[in-house]
């Protein structure tokens, strides 16, 4: 066996690709190091255990799916940015078969404290940038938010949507945009 050292991101980028052709079972110390070229201690090296290394690759998989472009002003509006959103959900569950189903589960059944934190983490993100996406956009009426319905309150909203889209693999947006386009726009 190889024992060179590997990095970390290139242990990440080995994980996905066997999640991509085999499912998250196939995440173990042993498959990831014998895919590596790499001794087991290698990556212990760098995961202490099963448990983190599964966590590491989902959520290395959560940024993959849902990395927003470099530069958010690629999005004139909110609507692109949903749009975005759902397509790379779709693209997600082509490029990761079963993801989202199959990591949810192990979430259930393992380290449920360090993954949910991580989820969530990355669900912060995407709501952040829904957020600060939704307050640059021009095209909103000024009569869209009040004390009642807030910017905030609606990108939780939209969020808790496009999380049940994807929890029911339900990929089509149409119908959430234009809910969208009906609440918001002038």
């Amino acid at each position: 066996m190889n024992t060179i050292i590997t990095s970390k991101e290139s242990i990440l980028d080995i994980s996905r690709k066997l999640v991509s052709k085999q499912g998250l079972q196939a995440i173990n110390i042993r498959a990831v190091a014998s895919a590596c070229g790499v001794s087991v201690g290698s990556i212990y090296n760098y995961f202490s255990s099963k448990s983190d290394l599964i966590a590491a690759t989902v959520e290395s998989i959560w940024c993959d799916i849902f990395h927003f472009p470099d530069s958010q002003t690629d999005f004139d509006n909110f609507l692109d940015c949903v749009h975005w959103i759902f397509s790379s959900i779709k693209k997600g569950s082509e490029e990761y078969p079963g993801f989202f189903t199959s990591h949810s589960m192990h979430f259930l059944e393992d380290d449920k404290t360090n993954n949910q934190q991580q989820m969530a983490q990355s669900w912060e993100h995407i709501q952040k940038s829904l957020s600060h996406i939704l307050k640059k956009d021009k095209n909103i009426s000024p009569y869209a938010f009040n004390g009642t319905l807030t910017a905030e309150k609606f990108v939780d909203i939209v969020f808790s949507l496009i999380i049940s889209a994807l929890i029911r693999q339900n990929y089509d947006d149409n119908a959430i945009l234009e809910l969208i386009r009906t609440i918001i726009y002038k």
